[in-house]
């Protein structure tokens, strides 16, 4: 299934990792409650289903995390651990499909430690308790520089959420990375983010970072037909500064609508806000000059890449539209 942008999600959604994704290893640990729904549902990155006349042995089959009705005084909650160390910086909290049954307010505490469930851990209160609504996404922004590895979501009483979605910037600890080891420094597991897009109509510009090969054609970066001269692009910071000396291109499941060439600029950037870098790309130097490319393949370049030294930025342009399912940029940590 392809996972689609809401268009009215805030702009955090575009440029962050979605920490809580099951594919990059979030995971749950622990729940009050999860009589209707297991709490692993909430972590699923498709778009929550809903499928009528489907019903279990405990009722109605519903996409998410859903606890029974709380007969008691309380409510219920649970913790989750984070595909990665990271610091947060917003909340979607989706309870698509879910009716009479939501969750009607929720609030999400935080910690970094290596045993959620320890007494000892200090929670810190990230969302305060916020009204839910049904069937509807609720975005939260926040501004915290706390770095988490452990989230405890409380609900209020009882209900459902089909999907957290936690975005924020995974924190690797670089001092425990070998000199000299090879790094894809395009990886969101690794710290890249996306800094600016220009189109993504069909499929996120998020998706080139993530792991492994794309699933479908919906698994990857795909923008509208275009109708009128120039090209499409997306900016990437890297996970780190570093110099460059592999790279793939993969237009996995994209046959009839692969970009026919791609180029690569790059630039070592200082300071400058994401809005500043969006005019200041156009002038970055080349970092591999215009390859064709062809449908549902693996491309791989090593030999094109110019030296531009360390790069802490690149601008992927596609020529002249099209989709790509994922850009791996190797070079040796140093």
């Amino acid at each position: 299934m392809a996972i689609q942008q809401d268009v009215n999600a805030p702009e955090f959604t575009r440029k962050y990792l979605n920490l809580a994704d099951a594919r990059l290893g979030a995971k749950p640990i622990f729940c009050s409650d999860q009589f209707f729904g297991p709490l692993e549902r909430m972590l699923n990155p498709e778009p929550a289903v809903f499928i009528p006349g489907k019903y279990d042995d405990n009722g109605k089959w519903m996409d998410g995390w859903e606890t029974r009705r709380k007969r008691s005084v309380g409510e219920d909650w649970s913790i989750i651990q984070l595909a990665r160390p990271c610091t947060i910086v917003g909340f979607d909290v989706d309870t698509s499909h879910f009716t009479g049954n939501y969750a009607p307010a929720v609030s999400i505490k935080a910690c970094y430690t290596n045993d959620p469930m320890s007494a000892e851990n200090e929670w810190v209160e990230l969302l305060s308790p916020q009204n839910l609504s049904p069937n509807n996404h609720h975005y939260f922004e926040i501004s915290s520089t706390v770095k988490v590895n452990h989230l405890k979501v409380t609900i209020f009483p009882d209900g459902g959420i089909a999907r957290l979605r936690v975005y924020g910037t995974a924190e690797i600890d670089w001092s425990k990375v070998s000199p000299g080891e090879e790094i894809d420094f395009a990886a969101a597991e690794n710290g890249a983010r996306i800094v600016a897009v220009n189109n993504q109509h069909f499929g996120l510009a998020s998706n080139l970072l993530m792991p492994g090969r794309g699933q479908n054609m919906g698994d990857g970066w795909e923008t509208r037909r275009r109708r009128e001269p120039g090209n499409d692009w997306c900016v990437i910071q890297l996970a780190q500064s570093a110099i460059i000396d592999r790279i793939e291109v993969d237009t996995c499941h994209f046959k009839g609508n692969y970009p026919d060439r791609f180029s690569l600029q790059a630039n070592f950037v200082q300071v400058g806000t994401d809005t500043s870098l969006i005019t200041q790309c156009m002038f970055w130097p080349t970092l591999v000059e215009e390859q064709k490319l062809e449908m549902h393949k693996q491309h791989y370049y090593a030999t094109e890449i110019l030296p531009l030294g360390k790069v802490s930025h690149v601008r992927l342009n596609i020529f002249p539209d099209g989709g790509v399912s994922r850009l791996r940029l190797w070079g040796k940590f140093n």
